[in-house]
């Protein structure tokens, strides 16, 4: 039986740093798809089965567009946010959808990382080098997880890793979600104008990057334009780094506090690629971007959805979902599971997947290779963990070796 009436308000900090929230487990048990409480006194669904998540996400009924009445936002002022400018491609619905992500795919396939692969591998070593040539105890988010995927997204877009510490702040503010509006605002104003003025200059004179080539591909298709890349610049530099990031950390905590799963990967090199797979699913970082409102009527599990009402597909929840993966509050590298939604679901999947896979692989396995000691610096209890934050993580991970 579904109640109308809101059964808990999201978003709902976890009580345990290895764990989605504890109410997720009650939610999918007795209501999967419970009527929820969001910030501003709104409500919407919220979906906790992995079956229902994936169906939704599926389904073309469901909208992206974060300015639609009914959006479910766990940040209240997000819609005013949103609606000052153009859509980006995580907001848009079909047509404009597809043609904006054909048009940027060919950036991210397997065979464009593979030709990365050896620059990548190459950032992590020096990156590892400096690590242990340094003081210890060393804080391994400002040492390793930052930097390695900010390098690595930069020279992707042909973005000045220079100007690193500028782009990192002003994503930690629009991330927040404690961040007063008016800060949220100066944040993205900010990164908008930078990167605004960046591609003016790439449109001067392109550059053999991912957003120079766009440059020159709207130019041969007469499709998109200069506010179109500005937006798509603006998603794909915080998305870029600031998930990597954390999972760069919450996997590196999460193999050290399990020295028998970590241990795992020694014994065989190929278990890496399982391992990220099994992080992926165990942290699920990032539950909002699976928010979606409903354009017309339709059921999921069991549930009407009237149109112009908000659904959140907690991705945490379904990737702890008993009915799918066994044991799923237990680490295990060796699972080998890849049908999570980590990455999303559909057509809306993250395009930037399969370079966090990789950025993933090569750390782990370049860290714990190279710093076989490596060990916490400070009790877990001690870790300042990013409750206050869209997406999940560590501020910073004091370890030595």
């Amino acid at each position: 039986m579904t109640s109308d009436q809101p059964t808990v308000t999201l978003p709902v900090p976890r009580t345990c740093p290895f764990s989605p929230p504890a109410e997720y487990e009650r939610m999918r048990e007795r209501e999967p798809v419970s009527r929820v409480a969001l910030p501003g006194g709104r409500t919407a669904w919220a979906l906790t089965r992995h079956e229902d998540v994936r169906a939704m996400l599926a389904d073309p009924r469901f909208s992206s567009d974060r300015t639609r009445p009914g959006f479910p936002v766990l940040v209240e002022g997000q819609q005013q946010l949103a609606a000052r400018f153009r859509l980006s491609l995580i907001s848009m619905d079909p047509p404009e959808h597809g043609q904006a992500r054909r048009a940027v795919v060919g950036e991210f396939t397997v065979k464009r990382m593979a030709a990365l692969r050896p620059r990548i591998q190459q950032i992590v070593d020096e990156h590892v080098d400096a690590l242990l040539a340094g003081p210890r105890p060393a804080d391994l988010v400002r040492a390793l997880s930052l930097p390695v995927p900010s390098l690595v997204i930069c020279e992707l877009l042909g973005v000045p890793y220079a100007d690193h510490e500028f782009f990192q702040s002003r994503s930690a503010r629009l991330l927040r979600r404690t961040e007063p509006m008016a800060g949220r605002e100066q944040a993205r104003d900010e990164l908008r104008t930078y990167l605004d003025e960046l591609i003016t200059a790439k449109e001067q004179d392109p550059t053999d990057d991912l957003l120079g080539r766009q440059v020159l591909k709207q130019r041969e298709t007469g499709r998109g334009d200069h506010a179109d890349l500005v937006s798509l610049a603006v998603l794909l530099l915080i998305a870029g780094h600031e998930t990597t990031a954390n999972m760069i950390s919450l996997g590196t905590l999460a193999l050290l506090e399990n020295p028998g799963e970590r241990a795992r990967l020694g014994e065989d090199p190929d278990a890496v690629a399982d391992a990220v797979e099994e992080l992926l699913r165990y942290f699920s970082i990032v539950d909002a971007v699976t928010s979606r409102v409903a354009t017309e009527d339709a059921e999921i599990g069991g549930v009407l959805i009237r149109a112009g009402e908000g659904v959140l597909g907690l991705g945490s929840s379904a990737n702890h979902d008993p009915a799918v993966f066994a044991r799923p509050g237990e680490l295990d590298v060796g699972r080998g599971d890849r049908h999570h939604v980590a990455f999303g679901y559909g057509a809306h999947q993250c395009l930037g997947q399969n370079l966090a896979r990789m950025e993933l692989q090569l750390v782990y396995e370049t860290l714990f290779r190279r710093v076989p000691g490596l060990r916490l610096a400070v009790p877990v209890d001690e870790l300042p963990f990013k409750d206050d934050s869209t997406v999940y993580g560590l501020h910073e991970l004091p370890v030595t070796w």
